[in-house]
C-alpha cells in the first residue's frame, strides 16, 4: 500500500488505513470460507467449495508479491531503466537528425560540396606555395626553373596564389553563412537542445519512475542483453510470487488436509439441532394455521346458519 501511495505527503497514513481495510476484508473472507467447509462432504465437494478462495489467493499472491519484487530488485531495475532511457534519448536524437537531413537535403548537399571545394582549394594552395618557395630558392623540379631569385615565373605564380587565396576566403565565408543557416534551422527544429542524458539526469529519472516503467524493467530482468532467457532472475521472481500464493492458500489447504475433529462434530450437531428446531417450528406453524382455519370455518358456518333461521 505504501508503494501505491508513495510520493504523497500522507502516503504512510493512506497506506495504514487501506492496509487495515484490506487485511480485515481478507481475514473475514478467510474465516468464512475456511469455517464453511463441510468436512462431512466428499473430498470433491470440499475442493469445489474451496475453489473460489484458491483462485482469489492466486490473484492476491500475484498482486502482493509484485511490489515486493520491485523493492527487492530495485538496484537492477534502476540500472535497466537508465539503459532504457539512454537508448530512448539516443533513438530520439537519431530520429530528429534523420528527419532534419531529409528536410534540408539540398542545403546540406550544398554545404558538403562547398566544404569539398574548400578542402581541395586549400590543398592546391599549399602545393602551389611550396612550388613558389622552390622557385625562389632555386630548387630544381619538373615545374620549377632551378634559378634562384624572384623572377617572372615566381611573380606569376605568386599572383595566381593570391587569387586562389581570395577565392578560398570567399568560399570560407560562403561556408560560414551556410553553416549559420543550418545551425539556425537545427535550433528551430530542436536539435540543439536535445542531448544525451547525464549520469545525474539518469539517476533522477530512475528515482521518479512510475509503476509502469518499473514493472516493465522488472520483466526485462528475465532476459539477457542478447535477448536470451535469464533463468536465474526469472526463477527468483517466480518463486517470490509462488511463496505469497502459497501463504494465501495455506489456510484452505490445511483445512482440506485436516481430519474431521471435535469442532466439525460440534458444528454438525449444532446444524442438526437448528434443523430440528426449524422443522418443529414449521410443524407448529402448520398446526396453528390448521386450528385457526378450523375455527374460522366454524364461525363462518354458524353465521350462515343464523342467517338462514332469520329468513
Amino acid at each position: 500500500m505504501y508503494f501505491v501511495f508513495k510520493g504523497g505527503d500522507f502516503a504512510w497514513l493512506f497506506a495504514i488505513f487501506f492496509g487495515l481495510i484490506w487485511g480485515l476484508a481478507i481475514f473475514n473472507m478467510d474465516r468464512y470460507i475456511v469455517g464453511s467447509l463441510d468436512k462431512n462432504a466428499s473430498s470433491r465437494k470440499q475442493l469445489l467449495q474451496a475453489t473460489p478462495r484458491i483462485l482469489l489467493a492466486i490473484m492476491i499472491g500475484i498482486v502482493i508479491s509484485r511490489p515486493l519484487e520491485l523493492r527487492i530488485f530495485d538496484k537492477e531495475i534502476k540500472e535497466k531503466l537508465k539503459v532504457s532511457y539512454l537508448n530512448g534519448q539516443r533513438s530520439k536524437i537519431d530520429t530528429l537528425n534523420k528527419a532534419f537531413d531529409k528536410k534540408y537535403t539540398i542545403e546540406l548537399g550544398k554545404l558538403s560540396d562547398l566544404k569539398t571545394q574548400r578542402d581541395s582549394l586549400a590543398a592546391a594552395i599549399k602545393s602551389d606555395r611550396q612550388k613558389l618557395n622552390y622557385e625562389i630558392f632555386g630548387n630544381k623540379t619538373t615545374e620549377t626553373s632551378g634559378v634562384m631569385g624572384y623572377g617572372p615565373y615566381a611573380k606569376r605564380k605568386e599572383a595566381e596564389l593570391k587569387q586562389r587565396e581570395q577565392n578560398l576566403d570567399t568560399l570560407t565565408a560562403d561556408i560560414r553563412q551556410m553553416e549559420k543557416f543550418v545551425d539556425g534551422r537545427k535550433a528551430f527544429d530542436g536539435l540543439m537542445t536535445e542531448k544525451l542524458y547525464t549520469s545525474k539526469q539518469l539517476d533522477s529519472l530512475s528515482n521518479v519512475a512510475g509503476f509502469a516503467d518499473r514493472n516493465w524493467a522488472l520483466g526485462q530482468l528475465s532476459f539477457n542483453a542478447d535477448g536470451s532467457k535469464d533463468f536465474n532472475t526469472a526463477m527468483a521472481v517466480t518463486f517470490i510470487g509462488l511463496l505469497f500464493i502459497f501463504f494465501e492458500c495455506l489456510p484452505v489447504f490445511v483445512k482440506l488436509m485436516s481430519a474431521r475433529g471435535s469442532y466439525d462434530h460440534a458444528v454438525e450437531n449444532e446444524e442438526a439441532v437448528q434443523k430440528h428446531l426449524s422443522d418443529k417450528d414449521r410443524d407448529m406453524e402448520i398446526t396453528v394455521a390448521d386450528q385457526i382455519q378450523d375455527t374460522r370455518v366454524g364461525i363462518r358456518a354458524k353465521q350462515r346458519i343464523d342467517e338462514l333461521r332469520d329468513v
